[in-house]
């Protein structure tokens, strides 16, 4: 259970790595658009992300 959980993590390090790595002017553009949304707007967009990603996991560890 740690090492699966480190593992996701460290995936989730190098991900974020390679976007600012390949596209920084996107990353830049992207975090000035969330700069310009309320916390409301933050929080729904956050929880939206969280509910995708909480889904294709559990996908994922159902049917591969």
């Amino acid at each position: 259970m740690v090492t699966e959980l480190l593992s996701a993590l460290c995936l989730a390090a190098v991900l974020e790595g390679l976007f600012l790595f390949v596209a920084p002017g996107g990353w830049r553009r992207a975090i000035d658009q969330a700069r310009a949304l309320g916390d409301r707007e933050l929080r729904v967009l956050g929880g939206v992300i969280l509910g995708a990603g909480v889904l294709a996991l559990w996908l994922t560890r159902q049917f591969l």
